[in-house]
């Protein structure tokens, strides 16, 4: 078996669960990706980009010094090649590059991560949506443009979500109308900003603006870090990298630190808040445009990490149609194990809800573009609302992927571990999510907060925003409508049982408060309850988006019966499923006998087996190429077993039959047992 090749063909287990799949998985693909064109398009870029990806596993036996210098070669290979396609197929536009540097294709081609993500997605973007115009000429273009590297450095050593908390301090000095930057204790460190070890030049440094020792809030600085000739960090600077990390070692994550560094008063971005050259300050018409950076990240997690869970849904699906295991009758071959009623249980769902998080992720892209637009027009109207959704969406996405990949690899058994398989690297990707850009819980108290001011407005008459207004609707009644088990009645029971919790939890916000305590304490009080209200509200967003767009969506008339039913055995699978989830929560305000919830149990069990014969279709509808999946698992060709062992034999241990180590430590060791073992008998 030294010498062995991967079939050429598909393997026939695999083969005709696509024969029998009862819809065509390219209609789920059109759909998914908007139009045909799209999707033709997005085949066509991501084909050319991976063109250049070279072997993942190489990446795998590499020194952490060699993973950095990959990691940079591969950006800027892939930075070139999509600026290369814009130009040739729609020159002086942005829909490729740089829209498409976080791409899963991309993903394949830096495996370790890229160091130029924050500067693309972070850095230019600040300097055109915080900057003036002016500031955007001298900085911005140049940013664009590759001539400089930068990153947002705001998070600290000591310092995270709670961004008011930050100690790095900005200073005035009126008479160089110049700022003083500082991080005067080790916490104020900046800590973790992608790129900023050795990679970037310069930076958006986030401090405290003092006045003659008078705090006015957070500032945003340009800062120069390095000399752009050279690259050696200029005098003041204290840069590096902060070590390894559980993956994505290619991202140079670094710290910061600055002593007495001296900036022009108009590197302080000033598009929303202006220090004049006498010391006046001009504050922000509203306080959340400084958070507009994060805003946007987060709605990036909710689309990235939704795919994160599609890629692994489809690397398990695909071998869970290969692998065989563990006859269910007595004396009958052994099935494949998605024929496990407890596989179908740890495989379907997760699709499912990869779907539906894609969908949820995409209109929440399609609102941050509008608010972006109506916020350069100084239109703040929708930044709240869009703020609560996108923290919400963010915790909603990156927790249910972080917890979906790992049950997936569990159902992989042994070889969910291996490397080769990619799951590992896949939950690497996804994990950090919970945590960066706000912490999963301060943003679930973030949003509760958000709902005890929105209690208030229902209490007052007040109108809702739009995503809110199912708040004033189930205030006004008595009790929960008579229960009929349908998806209406399914969607309703959990906005029910969210607007039953937001009550809660402000009855017990405001029972501290009469009782004396802080704002800030009744919050942290009232923690437990203010989570469990966001929580379910982003339960509510996720499932009546997906609601609407399987039965109203406008796309509708054009599917076919085939894909329309699919898409309504998905709308049962997550309703279902998000009741049995919340069922505690559901029972507590809506008082179900229990031959209602076993009639709901028996559903799902239904539902599973008729969305099994279309999982692998389902998965194929992702349309991810097998560069982009890397994995040995999840091949489209399903020859699972042989790319295993290539990937076996392709490890550096196995370029030689005896590994020098035998010599120099495992032969002496046993010898010298041996030598013991002669002289005792003696």
């Amino acid at each position: 078996m030294e010498n062995f090749e991967i079939p050429k063909t598909v393997n026939p287990d695999i083969a005709i669960e696509r024969k029998n799949a009862s819809f065509n998985s390219e209609e789920m693909s059109i759909w998914l990706y908007g139009s045909k064109e799209k999707l033709e398009r997005k085949r066509m870029i991501e084909k050319e980009a991976c063109e250049i990806v070279g072997d993942r596993l190489d990446v795998e036996f590499a020194s952490y010094e060699d993973v950095a210098t990959m990691s940079v070669q591969q950006a800027i290979a892939a930075n070139k090649k999509l600026r290369t396609l814009q130009e040739r197929y729609n020159p002086g536009g942005s829909d490729i590059y740089p829209a498409l540097m976080g791409n899963e294709a991309i993903n394949a081609l830096i495996p370790s991560g890229s160091p130029l993500t924050v500067h693309i997605l972070m850095f230019t973007r600040a300097l055109k949506e915080q900057g003036t115009d002016e500031q955007y000429e001298k900085f911005g273009r140049r940013a664009d443009n590759n001539e400089i590297i930068g990153t947002f450095a705001q998070t600290e050593l000591g310092h995270g979500t709670y961004l008011r908390g930050l100690e790095a301090r900005a200073d005035y000095d009126r008479k160089t109308e110049e700022f003083i930057l500082n991080t005067p204790t080790l916490t104020s460190y900046k800590w973790w900003p992608g790129g900023l070890g050795h990679v970037c030049n310069y930076c958006i440094f986030v401090a405290q603006t003092y006045i003659d020792s008078e705090a006015k809030g957070m500032g945003m600085f340009v800062v120069q870090i390095r000399d752009e000739q050279t690259h050696v960090p200029l005098p003041g600077v204290h840069v590096g990298e902060i070590g390894k990390k559980m993956g994505l070692n290619g991202v140079n994550n670094g710290f910061l630190g600055l002593k007495n560094y001296r900036v022009p008063r108009m590197n302080m971005l000033m598009r929303h808040q202006q220090v004049m050259a006498d010391g006046s300050f001009v504050k922000s018409p509203v306080s959340q445009v400084s958070y507009f950076p994060m805003v946007f990240v987060r709605c990036m997690v909710a689309r990235k990490n939704s795919n994160y869970l599609a890629q692994a849904a489809t690397i398990v699906t695909r071998y869970s149609v290969i692998r065989r295991q563990s006859p269910i009758e007595e004396d009958q071959p052994e099935p494949k194990i998605l024929e496990h009623f407890t596989q179908q249980m740890k495989v379907i769902p997760e699709i499912v809800t990869a779907v539906v998080y894609r969908l949820a992720a995409q209109n929440l892209q399609n609102m941050y573009n509008e608010t972006a637009e109506a916020v350069y027009r100084k239109d703040f109207s929708r930044l709240p609302e869009l703020h609560a959704l996108a923290c919400i969406l963010k915790v909603a996405t990156s927790y249910d992927s972080t917890y979906g990949i790992e049950r997936l690899r569990q159902g992989c058994g042994g070889h969910g571990y291996l490397t080769a398989g990619n799951l590992g690297n896949l939950f690497a990707w996804a994990a950090p999510a919970c945590t960066y850009e706000g912490e999963n819980s301060v943003l679930y108290l973030q949003v509760g907060k958000i709902l005890m001011k929105t209690w208030s407005q229902v209490l007052a008459g007040k109108p809702l925003m739009p995503t809110m207004a199912y708040i004033t609707e189930c205030s006004k009644m008595s009790k929960f409508p008579q229960w009929n088990g349908s998806w209406q009645c399914l969607l309703q029971a959990i906005q029910y049982a969210c607007v039953g919790s937001i009550r809660v939890a402000f009855q017990s916000y405001s029972a501290r408060l009469k009782s004396g305590q802080s704002q800030t304490v009744a919050v942290s009080s009232t923690g437990l309850e203010l989570s469990k209200a966001a929580e379910l509200h982003g339960r509510v967003y996720v499932a009546g988006n997906f609601y609407n767009q399987v039965l109203h969506g406008a796309d509708k008339a054009q599917r076919s019966l085939q894909f329309q039913k699919v898409l309504e055995n998905m709308l049962e699978l997550h309703l279902i499923q998000t009741f049995f989830r919340h069922l505690g929560d559901i029972l507590r305000f809506i008082p179900l006998p229990e031959n209602e919830i076993s009639a709901l149990r028996t559903r799902l069990e239904v539902v599973l087996k008729k969305l099994r014969p279309d999982a692998v279709a389902l998965t194929d509808g992702f349309d991810y190429s097998d560069t982009v999946l890397s994995s040995a698992l999840g091949c489209y060709d399903g020859n699972v077993y042989e790319r295993l062992f290539d990937a076996a034999l392709k490890h550096p241990l196995n370029k030689k039959p005896v590994p020098d180590f035998f010599a120099a430590h495992l032969k002496p060791f046993m010898q010298e047992n041996a030598a013991k073992a002669k002289q005792s008998k003696l």
